[in-house]
């Protein structure tokens, strides 16, 4: 049974998790996650931005799945299980169109290494963020506790994580955490209002700014000033607006 739904809204695909009771993560609803992202990223003349969202009220993605942690830590699941997680959120990163995670609740554990994972994050006056899991005894698995430090700084990241507070929507905009707060009256239209921005832009140019910034960001300072002058040599020489004398 899937869990997720893929929806078009002009250039922007979102992707919606429903997953009764409480949007908690399994590796099925992963697996099915990257087969969707696999399959966008294919599609780069007709979708500019991959939004994920939720279909339960007041949730996002909760934790991962409390079960398949079990049969993990038991040595039963899956090698494709195991992986599914990991290739998800390297595909949240490496498509080409920009990824955007639409909070409009609570994204605690994994559910906030997912959005983490995204290029952007937009949240409801109501969401929180909290990664938990030091309260019973473990520590993020999924990225949190590499990619928080990146994104807000490694104190405020430390904090966070060492305490495994809930840090709400207003904090989570002032340091960085999440890029806009929208008013939340209708969120899903305001987030597509939102990604409207960046959608109306060529997606050639979309895509090789983001490939700059993610992959750019892994790279010793040279070697991802190099490519950021390849990629825009390239697009360049395909814009006969960008040549002089043109």
């Amino acid at each position: 049974m899937s869990t997720w739904t893929s929806d078009r809204f002009g250039p922007a695909a979102v992707l919606t998790f429903t997953r009764e009771p409480g949007n908690f993560m399994d590796f099925a609803s992963m697996a099915q996650l990257g087969s969707l992202l696999e399959d966008l990223g294919r599609q780069t003349d007709e979708v500019k931005v991959v939004m994920l969202a939720s279909g339960l009220d007041d949730r996002f993605i909760d934790h991962a799945e409390l079960a398949d942690l079990a049969r993990a830590g038991a040595g039963q699941a899956s090698k494709e299980e195991l992986g599914s997680w990991s290739r998800a959120l390297r595909l949240l990163e490496e498509i080409p169109q920009p990824t955007v995670a639409a909070v409009d609740g609570l994204a605690s554990g994994g559910g906030n290494e997912i959005a983490l994972a995204c290029s952007l994050r937009v949240a409801s006056p109501r969401s929180r963020f909290q990664q938990p899991e030091v309260a019973v005894g473990i520590i993020p698995g999924g990225g949190g506790s590499v990619r928080l430090p990146r994104l807000i700084g490694p104190s405020r990241a430390a904090e966070a994580i060492l305490s495994g507070r809930l840090v709400l929507a207003e904090e989570a905009q002032r340091v960085g955490w999440v890029n806009a707060v929208l008013p939340g009256t209708d969120f899903l239209q305001e987030a597509l209002h939102w990604v409207d921005v960046i959608a109306r832009h060529s997606g050639p140019a979309l895509y090789a700014a983001k490939q700059s910034v993610v992959a750019g960001s892994r790279l010793p300072f040279g070697d991802a000033l190099t490519m950021e002058r390849r990629l825009f040599g390239g697009l360049s020489a395909g814009n006969r607006a960008l040549t002089p004398g043109s």
